[in-house]
C-alpha cells in the first residue's frame, strides 16, 4: 500500500477521482473544482506510477485498489463517499467497489467495461513515448514533433505530454513510470471479476465514438457485476468523455450522486 498524491477542494459528500491510463489528477482538475462549487469535498488523486504519486514496479488492479484503500482511511473518508474512475481508474473503481463495498455510497465509472481490454491500440503510444531521446531533448515542440511520427492526432499528443517535465539539471523526464507501465500493459487491461456483486448504485457513462463499452458489456457484463447499474451514453464523445464533454460529464454526475 502507497501514500498516494492528491489534491482536495470543497466541502460536502466526498468524491474520489481516480485518472486513466498516463493520465494525472490535473485531468480532473476542471471538473473537480466545478463539483466542489455545488457542494462536494472532492479529492483527485494520482494513482501509483503516475504524476506526482510514487513509483513502484507493481502494478495491478489489487494494488492500486489496497492503496485507494490506504487513502480512504488516511482522510477518514466515510461510507457517504462516492468513487469516480475513467478508463485504467475505473477498473481501480471497480476492483474496489467489489473488494470494499461499505467504504462506498456509490460508483461512477466513465468509459470502461470489466471485461478483458485489448491493450494492442496502446502499442504506438508506447513505442513513441519510448522513442523520445530525453537526455538530448531541447523543448516540449520538439517532443510533440517527435512524437507525431507514432501518434497523429494532436490532442492524445498534449495530454501525453503533459507528463513530460524539466528536472533541476534541465533534462527532460517523465512523470509516469513508462518503464513499469510498458511492461505490465497486460494487467492493466486484465479483467476485473468478483464471486459477489456490487449492490450499491452505479452509474456507467461511455462515449458514443467509443468502444471501451460495447452492447454485450452494456447488456452482460456490467450488470453481472453491478446489478444496481445504468449506463448512459454521451453521443458525440470519444474515450476521453470528461475532456470532450464536460457540461454533459458534469450534469450526469452531478444528478446521479444527488438523488
Amino acid at each position: 500500500m502507497l501514500q498516494l498524491h492528491y489534491r482536495e477542494m470543497g466541502q460536502g459528500k466526498p468524491l474520489v477521482i481516480l485518472h486513466g491510463l498516463f493520465g494525472t489528477l490535473d485531468n480532473w482538475q476542471t471538473l473537480a473544482r466545478r463539483w466542489a462549487e455545488a457542494g462536494h469535498r472532492v479529492i483527485v488523486v494520482d494513482l501509483r506510477n503516475h504524476g506526482r504519486s510514487p513509483h513502484t514496479p507493481e502494478h495491478s488492479y489489487e494494488l492500486m485498489s489496497q492503496d485507494v484503500l490506504g487513502l480512504f482511511d488516511q482522510l477518514q473518508l466515510g461510507p457517504d463517499t462516492t468513487l469516480l474512475g475513467h478508463s485504467m481508474g475505473g477498473k481501480v473503481a471497480m476492483r474496489f467497489a467489489l473488494d470494499h463495498p461499505d467504504r462506498l455510497a456509490n460508483l461512477v465509472v466513465v468509459d470502461i467495461a470489466p471485461r478483458l481490454s485489448d491493450m494492442n491500440h496502446q502499442d504506438d503510444i508506447i513505442t513513441g513515448l519510448n522513442s523520445l531521446p530525453l537526455a538530448t531533448l531541447q523543448s516540449r515542440q520538439e517532443a510533440d514533433t517527435a512524437l507525431a511520427q507514432y501518434i497523429p492526432q494532436p490532442d492524445v499528443r498534449q495530454f501525453l505530454l503533459k507528463n513530460l517535465y524539466r528536472r533541476e539539471d534541465n533534462t527532460f523526464a517523465w512523470r509516469q513510470n513508462l518503464e513499469v507501465l510498458t511492461a505490465q500493459m497486460p494487467a492493466v487491461g486484465a479483467e476485473i471479476s468478483s464471486t459477489q456483486p456490487f449492490l450499491k448504485p452505479a452509474l456507467f457513462i461511455r462515449g458514443g465514438r467509443s468502444n471501451y463499452i460495447s452492447t454485450e458489456d452494456k447488456l452482460y457484463g456490467i450488470p453481472a457485476l453491478f446489478p444496481n447499474s445504468q449506463v448512459e451514453t454521451i453521443v458525440d464523445a470519444g474515450h476521453w468523455v470528461h475532456a470532450e464533454k464536460p457540461d454533459e460529464v458534469f450534469a450526469l454526475v452531478k444528478a446521479f450522486i444527488e438523488q
